[in-house]
């Protein structure tokens, strides 16, 4: 078994030792042009040549990752399977750091944590859970963990998805016709849809304005689901209140990009939910067994839906 890898990342090492040491009947390399041909891709962000190359020869390729969207704007070889990570430690990552979003907006940490750089002590309001219901859109393996771990600390939790979702202690929605129904229910808005032609700016003026006011953004989808100006203006009327933002359109982000300097945003450098090497591989490895036994492994993507 012949297994090419291309990360933009430093960590390709990382990955071949991962191969080795749990395929070790595996001939695993990292990707240089004119290679020869491969049996499995294990890619993200690969460069349209690796795909040109070795094409149609590929039983499969596995993104390393959930999001498929910069795959999906390669040209990909017809016919050859696309199969995505539905978790590989990445879920409860997600669910802790969106967890610490919506409580951190909650209990008005960021009062408090001014208020220590000033010497102030003053205890503020105390708030209602039942006045932060918090809304997921996208329910797939990260959205579903997410909406389950807020609803254990008692918010009120929605959950919206393109396909209908049965998932304890959350009411769901389902479709564009259910959207605006679920926004004028949400007030902490977490988006984790995959980013396709259809949810492309979905987060825009239309959108934040049916959010309840005083609404509250968490964006750790992908930084195109968002119209930047959509927010600030929002920010400015006092239709939102604040905003915590792991993804953006340009990463890094731009120095001079408003967003490092709104009061009211807070930014971290795409870290909510990072790759694990070694989960990552024992799940592609069930995969590969899933393969050989003639099954269809979990995590495959479907080019109509784009994820």
């Amino acid at each position: 078994m012949k297994i090419l890898v291309y990360t933009e990342s430093d960590e390709l090492q990382q990955w071949l030792d991962a191969i080795h040491l749990h395929l070790p009947q595996a001939e695993a390399h990292g990707w240089t042009p004119g290679m020869a041909q491969a049996d499995y891709a294990l890619v993200w962000k690969p460069p349209q040549q690796l795909l040109d190359e070795q094409g149609a020869g590929l039983k499969a390729i596995f993104n390393m990752g959930a999001g498929v969207d910069a795959l999906f704007a390669r040209q990909l070889p017809p016919g050859v399977p696309v199969l995505r990570l539905e978790d590989a430690g990445m879920a409860v990552q997600m669910a802790e750091y969106v967890c610490h979003a919506v409580i951190d907006h909650f209990r008005d940490l960021a009062t408090y944590r001014g208020q220590q750089s000033q010497g102030v002590w003053a205890q503020q309001p105390l708030r209602l859970r039942s006045d932060f219901p918090v809304g997921v859109m996208g329910l797939g393996v990260l959205g579903e963990r997410v909406a389950q771990a807020v609803a254990q600390f008692d918010f009120p939790v929605r959950g919206w998805s393109r396909s209908p979702k049965q998932i304890d202690g959350v009411q769901c929605y389902e479709g564009m016709a259910q959207l605006p129904q679920f926004l004028r229910a949400t007030r902490i808005l977490v988006n984790l849809l995959p980013l396709t032609p259809q949810t492309e700016n979905i987060i825009d003026a239309g959108l934040l304005a049916q959010l309840q006011p005083g609404a509250y953004v968490i964006n750790v989808a992908r930084g195109a689901h968002l119209v930047d100006e959509a927010l600030l203006a929002a920010l400015d009327s006092g239709q939102v209140a604040g905003a915590t933002l792991d993804v953006f359109r340009t990463e890094p982000l731009p120095a001079e990009h408003p967003f490092w300097q709104h009061p009211n945003i807070r930014i971290t450098p795409h870290s909510s939910a990072r790759t694990l090497p070694e989960e990552t591989l024992l799940q592609i490895l069930h995969k590969l067994q899933a393969f050989a036994a003639g099954e269809t492994p979990g995590g495959m993507v479907y080019a109509d839906r784009g994820y």
